[in-house]
């Protein structure tokens, strides 16, 4: 397989010129010492915490936080509204002038640029409890507990903040599945039970919701312009509420799961045996996606990068939770003297296995393109919708390990700290610009190895 030697100038197309500056879920290891209990603000071992790491555990061993990532983590704190909230932050000028106004939006609150600000500050190792970050989380898990709670219970929405260009790009309902995602990640993790409550009923609510409006293939009403990311990050947010403890249904798992499998076949007729969305080969295909389905592709924007991206980081957290489930199965399967509940386990493991070898395609698939700097490249230049692809990406490859993590953390790691600007943030070039959410993203992306996954997942 070839080498990404041309991964830094495929991700930023003209980096010299266009960059703008040059139950219980919670990573186990102390930010800066990977393999060290995690410690109280007081400096002792948190019981909880102790508990949380015979559940919880990361795919490789996490490096120490880099003087680039401390930079943009503590752009994202000094960045932080007086609520707990973040806003767009400052977007490009390009996209300023584009005949939409959004400084009205510039620092008002709201739930998406919250939820994955929040998410990179868990990165680093701190919690709502613990950690260099633990006030600037909580106040942020707070506001997306308020909002949530204050929402109505039958809609898919759960905030009164419209028209964000986060929601004008990746749809309406962007802000609920992150919310998902957060929620399932500081379940258990709050400073006091009291809020350890109230996070484990915003996070029903928002499972209800999804439940409540999912459609059969896995998708939403209300379309942006690349909805099939919010669908990856709405899928990785169910699968983690379970992993986390959450009655999650089956059949919204097996809905995101299978929508997943789905986007992939449409780039592999051939594997699907024909019962495919129905697509030219990817082989002959880059970029914009000339030639793919109008399943997947549509809902990606023609982008390849954010439909594979998509599918592979949904599989790669499906994956995470069937593994879990699969050790009752096995045990059943060899123990249980009921022979229907052996057939069901027998059954159950067969489609465990399928997704497996699905999710092993998928991701093979996406290594063999990493080299097609059209491919990797995206739209054609930074924006929040690459970052955010690259973290799906990032999240599946770090669990399989091995020389193609190592050469793609290395190199993604050089391109991101390049184009990083001199303040600490990241800035995007095109659709979501705004720095709070691709600085956030970005992190994200450079803090991949510190992505929590089920103990068990990796032997």
């Amino acid at each position: 397989m070839k080498r990404y030697r041309h991964l830094l100038i495929m991700v930023v197309p003209a980096i010299g010129l266009l960059a703008w500056g040059a139950s219980r879920l919670a990573p186990v290891r102390a930010a800066d010492e990977p393999g060290k209990q995690p410690q109280t603000s007081e400096g002792k071992s948190d019981s909880k915490t102790n508990q949380a790491s015979k559940f919880w555990t990361t795919a490789v061993p996490p490096k120490p936080l880099s003087a680039s990532v401390k930079k943009g983590l503590d752009w994202l704190v000094e960045h932080q509204l007086a609520g707990g909230g973040w806003g767009e932050g400052e977007e490009s000028l390009q996209m300023r002038q584009s005949g939409n106004d959004h400084e009205s939006l510039r620092d008002k609150p709201n739930v998406a640029d919250t939820c994955i600000a929040a998410l990179a500050l868990l990165r680093s190792g701190s919690t709502p409890r613990e950690g260099l970050y633990r006030d600037a989380i909580a106040k942020a898990v707070r506001f997306v507990q308020s909002q949530v709670e204050t929402s109505d219970g039958e809609s898919l929405s759960v905030t009164p903040v419209r028209g964000t260009r986060v929601q004008q790009k990746l749809g309406p309902n962007i802000d609920t599945f992150l919310a998902s995602m957060l929620l399932a990640e500081v379940k258990a993790r709050m400073p006091d039970e009291g809020s350890d409550k109230a996070v484990e009923l915003a996070l029903a609510k928002v499972v209800r919701k999804i439940e409540r409006h999912q459609k059969e293939d896995g998708s939403f009403d209300g379309q942006g312009w690349a909805p099939i990311l919010a669908q990856a990050m709405c899928g990785k947010g169910i699968n983690r509420a379970r992993q986390a403890g959450v009655n999650v249904p089956e059949t919204v798992l097996a809905r995101a799961e299978n929508g997943a499998k789905q986007d992939f076949y449409a780039f592999s007729p051939r594997m699907a045996g024909g019962k495919g969305r129905g697509v030219a080969d990817s082989s002959t295909s880059s970029g914009r996606g000339s030639g793919m389905a109008m399943g997947s592709m549509s809902a990606a924007a023609g982008v390849e990068l954010y439909s594979r991206a998509a599918s592979v980081g949904v599989l790669q957290d499906s994956v995470n939770t069937s593994k879990v489930v699969a050790k009752n199965l096995e045990a059943k399967l060899a123990n249980s003297r009921d022979i229907k509940e052996r057939e069901s386990a027998k059954k159950k493991l067969a489609e465990i296995a399928d997704t497996e070898r699905v999710h092993d395609e998928a991701r093979a698939s996406v290594i063999a393109r990493l080299s097609d700097k059209q491919f990797v490249a995206g739209f054609g230049s930074n924006g929040g919708e690459e970052f955010l692809s690259y973290m799906n990406l990032a999240e599946s490859l770090v669990v399989k390990g091995g020389d193609e993590w190592k050469r793609w953390d290395s190199e993604m790691t050089a391109n991101l700290e390049r184009v990083q600007n001199s303040d600490g943030s990241w800035s995007g070039h095109h659709c979501i610009t705004g720095r709070n959410f691709c600085t956030s993203t970005a992190l994200l992306v450079l803090l991949a190895d510190r992505t929590p996954i089920p103990a068990g997942v990796k032997k």
